[in-house]
């Protein structure tokens, strides 16, 4: 295989897992990529580490943006510095792994069928392998095919940055490549692409996510962003992957499922933080929530919960002052 490859990791003060990270990059059984290392103003000295890995190293090279960017944005600054020769870019979060045959799977994958435009695999997420449920024969997928399955099976096989391969010219072709101002958006991204181009998965463990560090899905995952997430993606992509009446038939189940959740929320007085980010998350989409409906939602799922209803008058007088709710 002679395919060359941009990886790319983009970090800011992430000295505690770099090392790792980027000897996980260089131990890749294909050796022929050029590792773009994006430093966004570290204050912690990541910056020394990655300095001398690419001393070291000549197909490593270390970039900045002018000025501290969020993190979205400086990822997108750090795939427009891809060589303009690269067939491939994989990306890899700085408190990521790779395993050694990432690559050499990944695009071995992708040569045999011209039409993949974005490549997954099995991925370690802490202690656990994602996604389950794909029979193990399907390592090809039309890009509607994928999307169903992700949207419908509740199969999600894009997993993290870290776990999907693009093919170059894709990424040379979205400007920016990552939508900005986005919860979601490296999934929306795949469901965007897959519109004009296949999906390949290789069965095998490629790629170590970690769980445990204070990164910004974690914070998410206190108030279920996952629910949060398939919510929005059936409204964003249903209609245009799925059959009218299954598209019907899921968006009934989904948002009925996500009220109540909404509902039991407000009953456990959720603090601030929650409500800014599923409001945030729901604008994207362009929806909002319904403050009288989640009060009648909320004393629905009171009434199954068997809240006396003393207890619900008094929760629902203690939240009729205008607030967030």
């Amino acid at each position: 295989m002679t395919a060359r490859v941009s990886v790319i990791t983009p970090f800011y003060n992430t000295a505690p897992y770099l090392a790792e990270c980027i000897d996980s990059v260089l131990a890749q059984s294909h050796g022929d990529f050029e590792y773009i290392l994006c430093n966004n103003h570290s204050t912690d000295g990541s910056d020394q580490i990655a300095a001398r890995y690419a001393a070291r190293d000549r197909r490593l090279r270390v970039v900045s943006p002018p000025a501290f960017l969020d993190q979205v944005p400086n990822y997108n600054f750090a795939l427009r510095q891809i060589a303009p020769d690269t067939t491939y870019v994989k990306l890899v979060q700085a408190d990521d792994t790779l395993f050694p045959r990432c690559l050499t799977e990944m695009i071995a994958l992708a040569e045999a069928h011209p039409s993949i435009g974005v490549v997954s695999a099995y991925r370690m997420f802490g202690a656990e392998v994602q996604p389950t449920g794909l029979p193990h024969t399907r390592t090809f997928l039309t890009g509607r095919d994928a999307c169903r399955i992700v949207l419908a099976d509740g199969i999600y096989l894009f997993g993290s940055p870290t776990t999907v391969m693009f093919r170059a010219d894709l990424v040379r072709g979205r400007a920016p490549f990552y939508a900005e101002g986005r919860l979601f958006e490296d999934a929306e991204v795949c469901f965007e692409l897959l519109a004009g181009c296949d999906l390949g998965f290789v069965h095998q463990v490629l790629s170590f996510t970690r769980t445990e560090n204070d990164s910004l899905w974690r914070g998410m995952r206190g108030y279920n962003g996952w629910l949060l997430a398939r919510r929005n993606q059936l409204a964003q992509f249903g209609r245009q992957y799925l059959a009218p009446d299954e598209f019907d038939r899921l968006w009934r189940t989904r948002e009925r499922h996500y009220r109540s959740f909404l509902a039991e929320a407000w009953l456990a007085r959720r603090d601030a933080g929650f409500w800014k980010f599923h409001e945030q998350g729901l604008a994207t989409v362009g929806d909002a929530i319904d403050r009288k409906a989640l009060i009648r939602d909320a004393a629905r799922v009171a009434l199954g919960l068997a809240v006396s209803p003393r207890r619900l008058a008094a929760l629902l007088r203690e939240r009729a002052r205008p607030r967030t709710p």
